[in-house]
């Protein structure tokens, strides 16, 4: 059992340090050297947990995958309405943008090997998230708290994208201490006009909603 804690922390260390190389200096500027002096660990544990620099990287893009599909269900399974986990849901992934290098490195990884490959394109990091709204947003349009005339892939697509320019906007302008407030900011601008007339007593509530994790 010792033996195998030690192997589950070193697993551990290595993917924080890594993870904070990919997020400052991308997959090609991430040196392994770096990342095993930071980790203070053998060339030879890190190939031995990951085979190599690419399963590394690769292992942390699947991660940051995981994590937007874990947290997009647990807050799909609270007790608050669909429109109220939307909000919820953009406001983590601001929070996780922020906070969770795992989360900055898996983005950053996919985008710039995506982007290397021939012709340009590749797999979509933002993918679980927009896919996990649109069906937040399928729910809220039949529990009647937004317009049925929303698009609700549309308006995913649109919030993720919102969320990840105020982001990028935030961490220009004020190293993200505004960010919170930029999120509370595009809800406000789009409440009262996806939101039936009928609802709009709900709009206050709505865009205070906020979910607490808890194991994801």
């Amino acid at each position: 059992m010792a033996q195998q804690a030690r192997a589950v922390a070193t697993r551990q260390q290595i993917v924080s340090c890594a993870a904070s190389a990919f997020d400052r200096f991308g997959y090609y500027g991430a040196r392994v050297e770096e990342i095993v002096e930071s980790a203070r660990i053998t060339k030879g544990a890190l190939y031995f947990h990951f085979g190599s620099k690419e399963g590394l990287a690769q292992w942390i893009s699947d991660e940051q995958h995981r994590i937007a599909v874990t947290t997009t269900d647990a807050i799909a399974a609270t007790d608050a309405p669909a429109l109220e986990q939307v909000v919820m849901l953009c406001h983590e992934i601001a929070r996780q943008t922020v906070a969770d290098p795992v989360v900055r490195a898996g983005i950053r990884l996919t985008l710039e090997r995506g982007t290397s490959a021939a012709g340009g394109t590749g797999p979509d990091p933002y993918r679980a998230w927009t896919d996990g709204c649109t069906r937040l947003v399928r729910r809220a349009i039949e529990q009647g708290d937004i317009a049925d005339y929303v698009s609700p892939h549309v308006l995913a697509r649109h919030l993720i994208g919102a969320v990840t320019g105020a982001q990028l906007a935030s961490r220009v302008g004020t190293l993200f201490a505004d960010l919170e407030h930029r999120v509370d900011e595009i809800w406000q601008v789009l409440l009262p006009g996806i939101v039936p007339a009928g609802r709009h007593d709900r709009i206050r509530s709505v865009s205070t909603a906020r979910w607490c994790a808890s194991g994801v």
